[in-house]
């Protein structure tokens, strides 16, 4: 018989640590979830959705989640430049674990 023992378990090596690593940060679930509601969101219109999140900090988070390959960004060569954010393919495989923690919000919120 092969017990599952918690102490030759390590959560590093589960699905939930990895999914964890792509989402945590003080902003990433929040670009994602304005990215599902909204599909193709500009810098601009994002940071102004999302006040209190500084320029640096929105560049850097949104080249992180693009660098995980969640978010796209598509630049237009044209002047004043226009870059466009979406989601990518798996960053919409990410749609019904946010959806769920909507869904988990409206229903026990105090």
């Amino acid at each position: 018989m092969n017990e599952h023992c918690i102490a030759n378990e390590s959560l590093e090596t589960t699905g939930f640590s990895y999914t964890l690593s792509l989402i945590n940060g003080k902003y990433k679930m929040t670009i994602l979830y304005t990215l599902m509601e909204f599909g193709v969101v500009r810098f601009n219109e994002m940071k102004k959705y999302i006040s209190k999140i500084s320029y640096k900090t929105l560049s850097s988070t949104l080249k992180e989640l693009e660098a995980d390959q969640l978010v796209n960004r598509k630049e237009y060569p044209q002047i004043p430049p226009k870059v466009e954010y979406s989601l990518t393919e798996r960053g919409k495989s990410l749609i019904p674990i946010l959806d769920g923690m909507c869904e988990w919000g409206d229903k026990n919120r105090l």
